[in-house]
């Protein structure tokens, strides 16, 4: 019986692009792009010393670059994901990053393995622009996930900052300054468009079409009718609060309830793949005489159709909206 250590090896040099892809990002950009600051970036680049017209430039310039590259070929399908990250790599440096990743790949699979050249290249490249999709899709989670847990407390900060007496547009100036990042600096960015003439309402507006959040839309939604019709915003904002903060905990209890059907369904795709590499290790020969048969080829490519149609109808059915 012999093992073979291939599938071993695909999945540390996976592991291995995701973790050179991190540590490229932190070398180029360090701890000032670190989402857990108690300073939030927007503030730290203010107290080194830079125009605050500079500060807001380069903020959008990095919330934008992203969308307005979505032409670029092979960039499409990370242009959405990397927007709501707000990956401070340009679309270039993104592109060139794949590219990078996946000779670095190629080059593993070559020292580790003794597959084909057409392999290697297919899997250099599924690795490379993969991992990058991968890393850059859990920035965006995590990212978007810290924003819903911070609006709320935000909310509620800006509530007391109006009932108080301040202005709407200091009001946002004041959380911004008190909360961390991300959110700190995505509100930085609504107070100094607000006090260079732009209309807080539609930058609220901007901001939630941009991150694609409910609850954002809903703060934006409130505050421009709040400016066209009159009325106490600081009354709505509370109560938009307390409906946000409700929503969420219905979130977290959605998730933990259908967490059960998700991991069944993630099981019963991944246990046919987790048995092949177990029979490919304990028996590598286990295949050999079905493989010249007719329909051997066609039958993985039908096994591979269902259980990827198993991982969406279980997404589908645990999809709440909420």
């Amino acid at each position: 019986m012999t093992l073979s250590a291939e599938p071993i090896v695909y999945g540390l040099i996976f592991i291995a692009v995701l973790v050179l892809v991190e540590g490229v990002y932190l070398v180029a950009f360090g701890k000032s792009i670190n989402l857990n600051k108690r300073v939030n970036r927007r503030l730290e680049m203010l107290d080194k010393g830079t125009k605050r017209d500079e500060v807001l430039a380069k903020l959008r310039k990095e919330m934008d670059q992203h969308m307005n590259s979505r032409g670029l070929p092979l960039y499409s399908i990370l242009a959405d994901r990397a927007q709501k990250a707000a990956i401070a790599f340009t679309p270039r440096h993104l592109i060139l990053l794949m590219v990078g990743v996946s000779i670095v790949a190629f080059v593993g699979l070559t020292v580790g393995t003794e597959a084909q050249l057409a392999v290697r290249v297919v899997m250099g490249v599924i690795m490379g622009v993969g991992g990058v999709f991968f890393w850059v899709n859990s920035k965006a989670k995590k990212r978007l996930g810290l924003i819903e847990e911070q609006l709320p407390d935000a909310v509620e900060l800006m509530v007391r900052s109006l009932r108080v007496g301040h202005p709407f547009s200091s009001a946002v100036s004041i959380v911004c300054k008190e909360i961390k990042d991300p959110l700190a600096t995505e509100l930085g960015v609504i107070a100094d468009e607000s006090s260079y003439g732009r209309d807080i309402g539609e930058a609220l507006k901007a901001m939630s079409e941009r991150l694609d959040m409910q609850d954002l839309r809903f703060l934006a939604v409130a505050v421009s009718i709040q400016q066209q019709s009159g009325g106490n915003l600081a009354e709505i904002l509370e109560g938009l609060a307390k409906v946000i903060r409700a929503r969420f905990r219905l979130f977290r209890r959605v998730k933990a309830i259908t967490a059960e059907a998700q991991w069944s369904g993630k099981f019963l795709s991944g246990f046919p793949i987790g048995a092949l590499v177990v029979i490919q290790l304990l028996d590598p020969n286990y295949y050999d005489e079905v493989l010249d048969h007719p329909w051997f080829i066609p039958a993985c490519f039908l096994v591979g159709a269902f259980l990827v149609a198993n991982l969406l109808v279980m997404r589908a059915l645990v999809n709440i909206k909420v």
